[in-house]
């Protein structure tokens, strides 16, 4: 942040020229802290109720470790997907208190409770190959403050096993349905359940599948209304809005 900017700011505080909410709405669009290799946003959580996410995808170990290093400053949980357990050892020397999940690859540190909703969210997977994808989803939702409900391996291929699980998904506020293959489960589920459902095609099946591109295709051209989709393998995106509409 331009520290003159701020100094303005605050002078026009102390000499009553602004009010507080107004200074806030000042301070909104401003605030980076820039590296070499990366510009942080530290103002997001104050402009959109959530913090900025590192996606680890692409990075050094040496990269997201000074990410997150410069991140623990402030007071927000943080979130890195994508990443590896190798870049977890590297963080968990100068953050003990760090969680690698090997099944989303996530690196989560939580330095703050937030208040939940009486609400959950409920994650639902197709496959246990979908599991990276669902399971980012969940991490993601979770470290926002939202409890989830899994409830895995229901695909169509076997779908008896749905519906022993419908009770968990209908009471749930918002669901998350994760699906290779052919992509068919969110529009099953949006069929019986009254609340948004958020599709996440997957890039796991065999060759006329074209890495995901079936499902995406299918879940867009799904005839069950209040079905909305996200990018292959997006866990993460889900599990973002999954939280907005959940804290809505």
């Amino acid at each position: 942040m331009n520290s003159n900017y701020l100094r303005k700011v605050l002078e026009d505080v102390r000499n009553g020229l602004s009010g507080v909410d107004e200074a806030l709405e000042k301070l909104k669009d401003f605030g980076t802290k820039e590296f070499e290799y990366a510009t942080i946003d530290t103002h997001r959580e104050l402009r959109t109720g959530y913090p900025e996410v590192i996606f680890g995808q692409g990075k050094t170990p040496e990269q997201i470790s000074g990410i997150i290093r410069f991140m623990l400053k402030g007071e927000s949980n943080v979130l890195a997907t994508r990443t590896t357990k190798d870049v977890f050892e590297r963080v968990r020397e100068f953050c003990p208190e760090a969680v690698y999940n090997p099944v989303a690859r996530t690196i989560t540190v939580m330095k703050k409770e937030l208040q939940k909703p009486s609400t959950y969210i409920a994650v639902v997977t197709a496959g246990t190959s979908d599991l990276p994808v669902a399971e980012e989803a969940a991490v993601t939702a979770e470290i926002f403050g939202n409890p989830v409900e899994r409830v895995v391996d229901v695909g169509v291929s076997g779908i008896h096993r749905l519906y022993d699980k419908l009770p968990v998904i209908r009471q749930a506020r918002v669901c998350i349905v994760v699906a290779g293959m052919e992509g068919a489960l969110p529009s099953v589920v949006g069929g019986l359940v009254d609340k948004p459902v958020i599709a996440v095609p997957t890039s796991i099946g065999y060759g006329a599948s074209f890495g995901g591109l079936s499902a995406l295709l299918g879940m867009l051209t799904s005839c069950a209304s209040g079905t909305s989709v996200v990018n292959i393998d997006n866990g993460f995106g889900a599990g973002f809005l999954a939280s907005m509409i959940n804290k809505l």
